[in-house]
């Protein structure tokens, strides 16, 4: 009797850690349903992603209840084995430069903080029955500015990140009992289109590897705990940089 499909929801597809992580997972069997604020690329090379995208803004409240919605539409009563979090923004100013605290008006932290954080507790909250139906896990990408300053992201995706480090030990906490682990991944600097000038220094005097990580091995990190292998693993935060947070 073949394995039943299980089903991921990944916010923040469109690019990067997100892109990596569609192809593992669907190459695994997997289904794999994204969510962007953009419409589906044409570009992506994986069958059947226009039909699993939805196209949602994580900065608007309204857009959650319709959100979650859909997803229980597309799944039709089935179960949720896993939900990525990995959408983020990382508002820049002029010319690129890094915004401080003088430089972040509330605008810019309501939409940083909409996004990075309060969006993954809303879709436990909001999916939690499908997940408690798959004895599913959460998976949250923090990152390493999450516990240090970092010369190119802002303050507000800083403080983004560290919260969404202490709301993964939450949902660990909370929802062990209920079968659901929540884990998280703090990846460092990785090989993406949105490498900033002069991450090349970074790498050569604080990365022991001396190297940029590449987006499929935090993608095969996601994939470990989103497996059996990782059944005991709960409100772990993995680091994935290469050593650059010692």
């Amino acid at each position: 009797m073949p394995t039943p499909q299980k089903t991921m929801l990944l916010t923040g597809a469109s690019r990067g850690i997100g892109h990596a992580t569609v192809k593992l997972f669907y190459e695994h069997g997997w289904r794999v349903l994204t969510v962007s604020r953009h419409p589906f690329d044409p570009g992506c090379p994986w069958p059947g992603g226009p039909d699993n995208h939805i196209q949602a803004d994580l900065a608007d409240a309204a857009a959650y209840p319709r959100l979650v919605a859909d997803v229980r539409t597309r799944i039709n009563g089935s179960e949720l084995h896993a939900l990525v979090n990995n959408a983020g923004v990382s508002p820049k100013g002029f010319g690129g430069s890094r915004l401080g605290v003088l430089d972040s008006d509330y605008r810019t932290w309501l939409s940083v903080l909409s996004v990075n954080l309060i969006s993954t507790a809303i879709l436990a909250r909001g999916l939690f029955p499908e997940l408690k139906a798959a004895g599913g896990t959460i998976v949250n990408v923090t990152s390493i500015v999450g516990s240090r300053v970092h010369p190119f992201a802002g303050v507000a995706y800083a403080c983004s990140k560290a919260a969404l480090a202490a709301l993964t030990r939450e949902l660990a906490y909370e929802f062990g009992e209920l079968g659901i682990r929540a884990n998280a991944i703090a990846p460092g600097e990785i090989r993406t289109s949105i490498l900033s000038p002069g991450t090349e220094d970074i790498v050569e005097r604080q990365v022991p590897m001396r190297r940029l990580g590449d987006p499929m091995e935090v993608a095969e990190t996601i994939m470990f705990l989103c497996s059996p292998s990782s059944a005991y693993i709960n409100g772990a935060e993995i680091h994935i940089n290469g050593g650059q947070h010692v």
